[in-house]
C-alpha cells in the first residue's frame, strides 16, 4: 500500500489493523470541542463511501487520524467538484508536542494525489477560537480567503489548500 511519508511521520488509508489503536483515542477535553474521536468519525464513514479515514503514523504506530470527505462534505463550503474536506483532525494525546501535525499537513498534498488524483483542493473549517490548529494548517500551506461558516462551537474560517502545483 502506498503511502506519503518523511523519516518519522507517515499517511496511510485507514485499514482494520488500526482500530484497536484508535479507540483507544484520548483528547483533552478542549480539543473535543473541536473535534471528533476517531471512533465517532469511522462509524460515519462506515455509513457514507464518500468518507476516507486516514491514519497518522509516527515511527509507524497510529499517532492520529483524520477524514477525507467528497463533494456531499465539501458542497457546504465550496462549489469546487474537485475538492475534498478535511475533518475530524486529531494527534492522540501522548503523541502531541511531537511536530506530528505540522509534518502530516506538509505530506497531505502528496497523499492526496495519489490516493485522489482528480482533486484540487482541500478544504477544512477551523473553529476560530482553536488557535493552534490555525497555526498548524497555516504552516501547512492553507490559506484563508475570507469565508466563513457557523459551526457549533461558533464561527469557523475556511481554509483552502491548492494542490495543482504539487
Amino acid at each position: 500500500m502506498s503511502v506519503a511519508k518523511n523519516e518519522t511521520v507517515s499517511l496511510q488509508l485507514y485499514n482494520n489493523e488500526f482500530k484497536s489503536c484508535l479507540l483507544n483515542y484520548t483528547l483533552l477535553d478542549e480539543q473535543r470541542r473541536f473535534t471528533a474521536l476517531p471512533a465517532e468519525a469511522l462509524e460515519k464513514c462506515e455509513e457514507e463511501p464518500d468518507r476516507h479515514p486516514v491514519v497518522i503514523l509516527y515511527e509507524e504506530q497510529p499517532a492520529g487520524f483524520f477524514v477525507l470527505h467528497g463533494k456531499e462534505g465539501v458542497k457546504t463550503y465550496s462549489e469546487n467538484q474537485n475538492a475534498m474536506l478535511l475533518r475530524a483532525y486529531s494527534i492522540n494525546l501522548p503523541y502531541q508536542g511531537k511536530g506530528i501535525a505540522s509534518e502530516s499537513i506538509k505530506l497531505l498534498k502528496q497523499f492526496a494525489k495519489e490516493h485522489f488524483p482528480l482533486v484540487n483542493e482541500i478544504i477544512l473549517a477551523v473553529n476560530h477560537s482553536n488557535i493552534m490548529a490555525q497555526n498548524v494548517y497555516k504552516k501547512g500551506g492553507f490559506i484563508d480567503q475570507g469565508k466563513r461558516a457557523m459551526g457549533r462551537e461558533g464561527e469557523m474560517f475556511i481554509y483552502h489548500l491548492q494542490l495543482e502545483e504539487f
